[in-house]
This record gives C-alpha cells, structure tokens and sequence, in this order.
C-alpha cells in the first residue's frame, strides 16, 4: 500500500528474520564474535540468552548461513521436543540420518557413528538449539550427556542453546549444574542504544530502496523510548508509522505520526518496552 509512495521496493519493517535486514549493532557484533569463536575453536557448549525479539535468531541465521557447507554440519532446531528420545530423533532427522529406534541409547549411538565419520572428513558438527528456555531440565542433561561424545583430543559436536532470559536461571538450577560448568562460552544480548536504533531504522529503509531521512530524528527519539531499542517492536512500530504516514499524506514521519501510529496499536504509554517485560 504505502510502497511505492515510499519509493520502497519491499517491506522494511516485517517482523519475519531475515538475513538480508541484518544490521549489527554494538550487541550483536558482540554475539557475532563470540559465536564466531565458540564455534570455531571447539569449545563444546555456548549459551546465548536474550529478550524476546533482540535478534537471536537473526544473528544466529547469519552467522550459520556464513559458514562453509564444505567444513561444517549444520542442525537448527527451533521449536524443541518434548522428550529426550523426540529430540534425539529431531537432531538426527536434521542431520540426515535415518534411525528409526525408539530408545535414547539407540539414537545417540547413530549420532556417534555419524559425528565420528564428519570428525574423520575434517568437519566441525554444530546444533543450534532455539528456545532452549522451554526444554524440560531432564532433556537439558540428556544434551548435557552429548557433549561426552569425543575423541582424545576434541568435542565431536558444538551444542548453542538460545533462549530467553529464563534459560540462564535453568542452568543454575542444582541440578544442572554439571551442563553449566561445561557452557565455555556465554553471552546476553541486550537491546539496542538509540544511536544504534537510528542505524538500524535507516539500514532497513536503506535496504528496501527508500530513503534514509523518512523518519525524523525526534520521531526516531520517541520510537526509542517507546520500544526499548527491541528490534522486534521497533519493527512493529516503524511498519505502522509508514502506513499512517502515508494515510496523511506525510513524506517524513515526525514524533505527531509516531504517537498516532502507537494509539492504533493500542500501545500510548511512554515505554512499551518496559511494560511487556517487567522492566
């Protein structure tokens, strides 16, 4: 609707990952490097923990999509298993290997012969494991148990949990705390500051063809305080204020619009951002 008014070749506001709107700010060149590192030097289990709509996915979607087919195998499992032996099937399915067994010991053992067969070929193995948060402490200690499939001297597979901020007070749990001790690399991502949030508006419209200057600078302070820097909300919010812009018949979205796009969403409170999350 509101495209070709904005000289706009796509959507630059969708709330859907995708790699090509990926803008890294402070943050996420931050979890960028230690994805980077973790995987790369072997160190068996990273955690990455953030808010809801910060971005995980999108940074771990790139950073995966970078990474040679010739000298990695990749698994990403985004909406996690009930079970142990339900994940087991669901990581070897990703992996490509056909087990029809019905028992935990069974799967991992397929999953050894196939690890030890990517080790002998030079390849670094990696599971991603989205909403770790939502897994059952009992299935986190069966991955735990995954990490003990090695040879002398390296980790067969790189395990990354992702998670919201409650997969941190998981791993604390007493009874987790064999899988804690062995997570080498670790880190929360934050939201965006309001520079990084001007950025990141201006990447996008820049990204779908428009022009960088369609959101004014105070509009962009009032997005801020309303969203958090929350790249999903941020999202939501910018998305609207094209579309009642272009009801206006405004070229530049100024803080006027921004409130009139946030009464329509039924969001007029100052901080969104902290009302959703308890902040």
């Amino acid at each position: 609707m509101y495209l070709d008014y904005f000289g706009l070749s796509e959507k630059p506001f969708t709330i859907t990952p995708n790699p090509r709107f990926i803008y890294l700010s402070k943050a996420h060149r931050e979890v960028f490097a230690h994805l980077s590192f973790g995987i790369e030097d072997r160190c068996g289990f990273i955690a990455i923990t953030g808010e809801v709509g910060t971005g995980k996915t999108t940074v771990l979607r790139t950073l995966l999509n970078r990474l040679d087919n010739n000298n990695f195998r990749l698994a990403f499992i985004f909406n996690p298993c009930h079970s142990a032996v339900e994940l087991l099937k669901c990581i070897n399915r990703e992996f490509g290997i056909e087990c029809a067994a019905e028992t935990v010991v069974e799967q991992v053992n397929v999953l050894n012969e196939f690890l030890l067969w990517q080790h002998e070929k030079g390849r670094t193995v990696v599971l991603v494991i989205d909403e770790s948060q939502n897994l059952d402490p009992s299935v986190l200690e069966q991955i735990r148990l995954l990490s003990n499939l090695e040879t002398e001297t390296d980790k067969l597979i790189q395990i990354v949990l992702v998670g919201q901020p409650e997969l941190k007070d998981m791993l604390h749990r007493p009874d987790l705390r064999q899988l804690n001790q062995r997570i080498s690399v670790r880190f929360h991502l934050e939201t965006m500051d309001i520079a990084d949030t001007l950025a990141y508006i201006r990447h996008r419209l820049t990204v779908a063809g428009g022009a960088e200057e369609t959101f004014s600078p105070a509009a962009v302070k009032r997005i801020y305080d309303s969203t958090g820097g929350l790249p999903r909300l941020i999202n939501v919010l910018c998305g609207r204020c094209l579309l009642v812009a272009f009801a206006q018949d405004a070229r530049v979205v100024t803080p006027k619009l921004v409130r009139l796009a946030q009464r329509e969403l039924g969001y007029e409170q100052k901080n969104f951002f902290r009302r959703i999350v308890g902040r």
